[in-house]
């Protein structure tokens, strides 16, 4: 028995070391991909092979960023869209699982709303920009808003899709226990879309990050959005491959906090 008991606990460490030896491939390439990227760009530029007044190069870029470290321009600026995406990725999030919830809970409500949905979610929601910032004025809730609209409908779908997936059998059993409809949510549905829900959160990282450059593109004299539209104006593509860098940065930092927390709600759920 304990022979067994030894032989399962090697058979699970070897398990534990292969994943880890996994993850750090996987992690090696994506180093090497990106440090392969910008050694290449940076060559490309310097020999010409492209335009480096339209392409730029890294070592532009980071000058360039350096230099609005050090006198500070490039904080209020990235604190604005930092906040301004947060707050609409929150929101839509938010709103999405909410909508999601009153379509399960009102069958009747989801029959006449699911075409409606189907239509927005085929819209292009950047096209509303216009109306949004005329309708709540040239500041940051329309930009936030911009940021919001663009992923509740999305998330709506999908969120919705998980909770009709949940099987019927354990709703049955909890219904001939006595539980109400709000139980039901609350210890089966909504449990069971967590992972859903969770990579819900992923994909809205990045409609997010849309929606509130597309915002400051039409209104917006603040921010990383506001930047590229400036610097193609003064044709300073430095500057704008400058704030593109800078957005990836921010959306890869805000999609590491979602894995996290994903990580923390399937352990705790476990």
């Amino acid at each position: 028995m304990n022979q067994a008991l030894k032989s399962d606990e090697q058979r699970f460490q070897q398990f534990l070391q292969r994943k880890k030896r996994e993850k750090r491939i996987i992690l090696l390439w994506q180093l090497f991909i990106l440090v392969g990227f910008f050694s290449i760009w940076e060559v490309a530029s310097r020999l010409l092979w492209i335009d480096p007044l339209l392409f730029s190069s890294p070592s532009s870029i980071f000058s360039l960023l350096q230099q609005k470290v050090i006198d500070g321009s490039i904080y209020l600026h990235l604190r604005v869209t930092l906040l301004e995406t947060v707050a609409g990725f929150i929101l839509g999030t938010l709103l999405g699982i909410l909508l999601a919830a009153l379509l399960w809970w009102s069958p009747r409500f989801s029959n006449i709303i699911d075409p409606y949905l189907v239509i927005l979610n085929a819209m292009p929601k950047v096209a509303l920009g216009p109306i949004i910032i005329v309708a709540l004025g040239p500041g940051y809730f329309s930009i936030i808003a911009m940021g919001a609209i663009i992923s509740v409908i999305i998330t709506t779908i999908v969120v919705y899709s998980s909770f009709q997936g949940v099987d019927e059998n354990y709703l049955k059993v909890l219904a001939s226990f006595g539980a109400t409809r709000w139980q039901s949510f609350k210890e089966a549905v909504l449990p069971a879309s967590f992972p859903t829900i969770i990579s819900t959160f992923k994909v809205n990282v990045g409609l997010s990050w849309v929606g509130v450059i597309v915002g400051e593109f039409l209104v917006s004299q603040k921010g990383l959005g506001y930047l590229i539209i400036y610097g193609f104006q003064v044709f300073d593509f430095t500057l704008v491959l400058s704030s593109l860098m800078l957005i990836a940065l921010c959306a890869a930092v805000m999609y590491k906090v979602v894995e996290k927390a994903e990580d923390i709600l399937v352990k705790s759920d476990d």
